[in-house]
């Protein structure tokens, strides 16, 4: 199978977890994914397979968006409810106050990574250092709220829920720690769940039964979707049978033999052949469309 599988991630799965469960039920050996889920968190996860595994590095920074549950009053060690807790505190806060004090996460902002992320100090993984019980100094890194809202919140048990729209390396947990010191008490993130990622939603999603249901039945490639999905936001041209050929041998266009005489330098495109098959895609260069990277089937 080449293309895309939206994958409704279950809690207590990795992402590495689910690609190795879709290897068998697909047989497909390349799989990857388009962002990390962790264990506890549920929710989109799309999955590349084949030769849309190229298409990874390609990927346009999109935002995503979560449905976050927190608590008040308690800190841990991986900033989640499944972490050990390190501090608790009787104090919570107003509903009214909990709104106010997301005004200063909406925007770009300033968030220093949690020990327990990929990202690598001295070559070597956050996690791997809080895992020996190491903790370094990380930087603030900036990261974009783009809509932070607060969905519900109980006082009587400090817990609420948020849903959250964000650039690319926002940490939700971070976040919600963030939010209880700006409450001047303690906060940690109790659930996670992506509703969007790479521009498809939960709706566009399989569930593993189902996916297993799918493939029982032979049926599983009926739910893969075509990589050109990836990149439906950009413009699209056709070319000739000839143009197709040399295009797909790695060969590349002049821009006066298309229909992109005016492209913009640097502009990149989804090449197409005359009856609309995707090739892959091409980058407007000095009177050329160049090939930026082909998708044939394995």
């Amino acid at each position: 199978m080449n293309g895309l599988l939206i994958l409704d991630k279950p809690a207590g799965f990795t992402s590495f977890d689910a690609v190795a469960v879709m290897r068998g039920l697909t047989h497909q050996r390349k799989i990857g994914h388009t962002g990390t889920l962790d264990p506890m968190a549920t929710g989109v996860l799309p999955l590349l397979l084949g030769c849309a595994t190229r298409a990874n590095a390609l990927l346009p920074d999109t935002d995503k968006e979560y449905e976050a549950g927190f608590r008040l009053g308690i800190a841990t060690d991986t900033q989640d409810m499944t972490g050990k807790v390190i501090a608790e505190s009787g104090h919570g806060a107003a509903k009214e106050k909990v709104e106010a004090a997301l005004c200063a996460f909406r925007g770009e902002i300033l968030q220093v990574p949690p020990m327990v992320s990929a990202i690598s100090v001295g070559g070597k993984r956050l996690y791997d250092l809080a895992r020996q019980g190491i903790e370094v100094e990380r930087k603030p890194r900036p990261v974009t709220i783009s809509r932070l809202e607060l969905l519900s919140y109980d006082e009587s048990t400090r817990s609420g829920a948020l849903r959250v729209a964000c650039s690319k390396g926002t940490y939700i947990r971070t976040l919600c720690a963030d939010l209880g010191e700006a409450l001047h008490t303690y906060g940690a993130m109790s659930s996670l769940r992506r509703t969007r990622a790479s521009g498809f939603t939960l709706s566009d999603c399989v569930t593993l039964p189902q996916a297993k249901q799918l493939a029982a039945e032979n049926r599983l490639a009926e739910r893969v979707l075509p990589v050109e999905t990836l990149f439906m936001g950009m413009p699209d041209v056709a070319v000739s049978p000839a143009q197709a050929v040399r295009f797909g041998n790695g060969g590349a266009l002049d821009l006066d033999r298309t229909s992109l005489r005016c492209a913009q330098e640097g502009a990149v495109f989804r090449v197409k052949d005359r009856d609309g098959a995707f090739l892959g895609l091409g980058r407007a260069e000095n009177g050329q469309l160049r090939v930026h990277r082909l998708f044939r089937s394995e």
